[in-house]
């Protein structure tokens, strides 16, 4: 699967609309709704089958992602701030928030749903830089080093992750409501 050539044109998400994907537990796309297929660019068909890395942009650092997967598959939630990478090579930044569907027979994860929102420019401000570095670290030192220097960043604030995505993106108020009534329409 050959990823598009990034172009530096921002799609700006429409703040009363959300993106909604469910991939099996490997992060394979069983379904986007009607949104995520408008922004990625790509149809319905193209999606579905596909590794949700179909949208991952180039200037995410990989450490993201391996903590994201690693929290997600211990059907632990994580928000996280994103920049996704749609079909014509344009960008566009998410808050993202997932909820693990569990097997109640062998209480294995089948599905992982992921809610997405557009994210506030404050966010992006922050965690563009932040990633960058990151992306500079990896080229050099491998994932294990961007993930040594991640966790070294948070000590040195005395915030936990999830504190620091809470407040970067008033995570008490909006969208907490959001990722709540998504979660209920969808379960």
């Amino acid at each position: 699967m050959k990823h598009p050539e990034p172009i530096n044109n921002e799609i700006k998400l429409n703040p009363k609309k959300y993106i909604v994907s469910k991939t099996d537990p490997k992060g394979i796309i069983e379904y986007g709704n009607d949104y995520f297929v408008e922004i990625s660019g790509y149809s319905e068909a193209e999606l579905i089958g596909k590794p949700h890395s179909i949208v991952r942009h180039p200037d995410m650092p990989k450490v993201v992602f391996k903590m994201m997967w690693d929290r997600i598959n211990e059907a632990k939630n994580i928000i996280a701030v994103v920049k996704n990478l749609a079909k014509d090579g344009s960008y566009y930044w998410v808050i993202t928030e997932f909820e693990p569907k569990i097997d109640p027979i062998t209480n294995k994860i089948i599905s992982h749903t992921a809610f997405r929102k557009a994210a506030p420019q404050k966010a992006v401000n922050t965690m563009a830089p932040i990633y960058e570095k990151l992306l500079i670290i990896e080229k050099e030192g491998g994932m294990e080093a961007s993930e040594k220097y991640l966790r070294g960043f948070f000590e040195e604030k005395r915030i936990s992750y999830d504190d620091f995505i809470d407040e970067l993106i008033g995570n008490k108020g909006l969208f907490k409501i959001f990722f709540t009534a998504m979660k209920k329409i969808f379960s």
